[in-house]
């Protein structure tokens, strides 16, 4: 009797011990999972999101760290079973459709992530919460449909819809779309009674196409200095893929001036956070011609745009030239309403009115404010002040306002 007692005792305690280490909280296990996962140990990580799934299947922030997991390496069709049971476990939670549709854009199929936008809004209905309209408009803008991705983009950016990477996104779109173009500048440079005034008008057109990207032709018409000058220009900005561009423009002229010739190129690079960079040359061809090497490091940050631009001019012998030009923007209502700020030192190589032999220096600063008042009528307005020093102890003061107006069609 007293033996049964013993082996009694012994059994319950044996459950006991067994049902307590059998019973863990999935919550916890879900910690210890993402923590692996995250650090790159998708296999342990799994092992532990799947001892969870074993006792709560429809666990959907489990299953939709597993399926996260698999499309982080790449295995979409694995990633995108658990993201749909993550789904019909909870079709109401927005996190399974927001995983789901990335592992879809990464596996670049779009029209199954577009079943699941639409069974996102049978749920959630619509309009869909913010997170998910941003999915919908990288989807439409990785099918090439710009026009519609950026209305949605824009839409976001009106109500301030929190993405580091969303005024960079729409830059990217705007350069896209098809956005035919004319448009009239008029530039009004005075020298405090030096020299006359300089009167400068410029008339472009703008087109797409598939080739050249954005293309621009331009005539700019200048008096000054008793004389009159023509300058002709073409700017393209092929596409390089969907994280680079590139810039490229020719021109010439007759007047004394203008540059004889010129010629530029540049690579853009979108990267991560919201960063940019690009490097190129320009060719000027005056009197003697001008090599020039440009660079520029670029951010977006919340609706600012800032841009550090740096340039090197070769001289005879070992002699070096440099100009820098910082730029700051900040973005209003919509991506093409912006106020600007620049500071510069020494000459820019895309100030084509310039030459920069002439020039031992120049200091600027300069303000703007462009304002897309209709969906057909753009206009902007820009003044700035410089100081060009011609040689020792000499100086010029140079006060200067530019005004715009754009018509798109």
């Amino acid at each position: 009797m007293k033996k049964a007692l013993i082996l009694l005792f012994s059994f319950m305690a044996f459950a006991v011990i067994t049902k307590a280490q059998d019973s863990f909280d999935p919550d916890e296990l879900l910690l210890e999972a993402r923590t692996l996962i995250l650090d790159g140990k998708y296999l342990e990580g799994r092992k532990i999101a799947f001892r969870a799934l074993d006792k709560y299947p429809e666990y959907a922030d489990i299953l939709i760290l597993v399926g996260r997991s698999y499309a982080w390496e790449g295995k979409n069709d694995s990633a995108s079973i658990y993201l749909e049971r993550a789904i019909s476990a909870s079709p109401g939670y927005e996190d399974g459709y927001s995983a789901y549709l990335d592992n879809l854009s990464w596996a670049e199929q779009y029209d199954k992530a577009d079943i699941v936008l639409g069974k996102a809004r049978e749920n959630l209905g619509s309009p869909l919460p913010d997170g998910l309209r941003y999915k919908e408009s990288r989807l439409l803008y990785y099918k090439e449909d710009y026009n519609e991705a950026y209305k949605i983009a824009e839409n976001l950016f009106q109500k301030k819809y929190k993405n580091e990477s969303l005024l960079d996104y729409l830059q990217t779109l705007q350069r896209l779309r098809r956005n035919n173009a004319v448009g009239v500048t008029y530039d009004y440079d005075t020298f405090e009674g030096e020299i006359s005034p300089w009167n400068t008008f410029s008339f472009y057109a703008r087109t797409q196409t598939k080739l050249t990207g954005t293309l621009i032709g331009r005539v700019t018409q200048s008096s000054r200095f008793d004389d009159n000058g023509t300058l002709f220009e073409l700017d393209a900005y092929p596409s390089l893929g969907k994280k680079a561009y590139a810039y490229l423009n020719v021109g010439g002229s007759s007047a004394s001036f203008f540059p004889d010739f010129r010629l530029g190129a540049s690579v853009y690079f979108n990267l991560p956070k919201a960063w940019e960079i690009d490097g190129g040359f320009r060719y000027l061809k005056f009197a003697d011609p001008t090599y020039i090497y440009t660079a520029s490091l670029g951010k977006y940050v919340g609706n600012w745009w800032f841009n550090l631009r740096s340039n090197l001019i070769p001289g005879t012998g070992n002699s070096l030239g440099t100009s820098a030009n910082l730029q700051a923007r900040y973005y209003f209502k919509t991506g093409e309403d912006f106020f600007s700020l620049q500071l510069s030192s020494g000459v820019s190589p895309d100030e084509e009115t310039r030459d920069p032999t002439q020039l031992l220096n120049s200091y600027r600063a300069r303000i703007g404010y462009q304002q897309l008042i209709t969906d057909r009528f753009m206009i902007y307005g820009f003044t700035g002040y410089s100081r060009d020093e011609l040689g020792p102890d000499r100086f010029r003061n140079n006060l200067n306002l530019s005004l715009g107006i754009e018509y798109r069609f």
